[in-house]
């Protein structure tokens, strides 16, 4: 019960009018002209459930509720898979939300499994972009954090930094998520001066 209650809190309370003409029986088009143009209703509604699913899961995670996030994100996940196929890049940013949201709740085994999905798509996508590689490198090294690395971690955030840096430029506010992580670990360690300095970079 507590399961449902949580799976309906989190996505299914938003999507459920959205569900029915996209799982219940497709309509029989008689003309191709008709079967195209049924084919492209459907899709821009699959996309409609992932745009939702995506931004719930993602409102989650920001607000510090890392459990609800989880069937937002599978939600999208399912859709994505099926309209961009399982090995599309498009899954990526699912992939990182899901093992944010399980670092979150201390599922580092659950966490991993994701952030290696992520990982072999980007490898298999020569021209990935730097701002994605960006977010893979920076959850590894969240992942790296929570299970105490803290020098895989920094290597990780490290990478996070150069390639938003070379995404978005030196004094972007996307490349300040990686500097704050460093720091926080710089803190952790009791090297004040290089805490210091980053936050002050942030």
């Amino acid at each position: 019960v507590s399961h449902q209650r949580t799976d309906w809190i989190s996505i299914h309370s938003h999507i459920c009018p959205l569900l029915i003409p996209v799982l219940g029986p497709q309509p029989c088009f008689h003309s191709k002209k008709d079967r195209t143009r049924g084919k492209e209703q459907l899709l821009r509604r699959q996309e409609s459930l992932i745009a939702v699913a995506l931004s719930t899961a993602q409102a989650f995670v920001w607000a510090g509720k890392p459990l609800e996030a989880i069937p937002a994100a599978l939600q999208a996940l399912r859709f994505s898979s099926q309209v961009f196929g399982s090995g599309s890049i498009q899954l990526v940013l699912i992939y990182l939300l899901l093992a944010e949201a399980s670092v979150g709740i201390r599922r580092l085994r659950q966490a991993a499994k994701y952030l290696s999905q992520a990982q072999w798509i980007i490898l298999q996508t020569p021209d990935c972009s730097a701002a994605l590689q960006s977010k893979l490198h920076r959850g590894l090294g969240l992942l790296s954090i929570a299970e105490g690395n803290l020098d895989q971690a920094l290597y990780h955030l490290a990478n996070d930094v150069y390639l938003a840096t070379a995404e978005f430029g030196l004094n972007s506010v996307e490349v300040s998520g990686g500097y704050f992580n460093m720091a926080n670990i710089f803190f952790q360690q009791n090297k004040m001066d290089a805490a210091n300095s980053l936050y002050t970079e942030v």
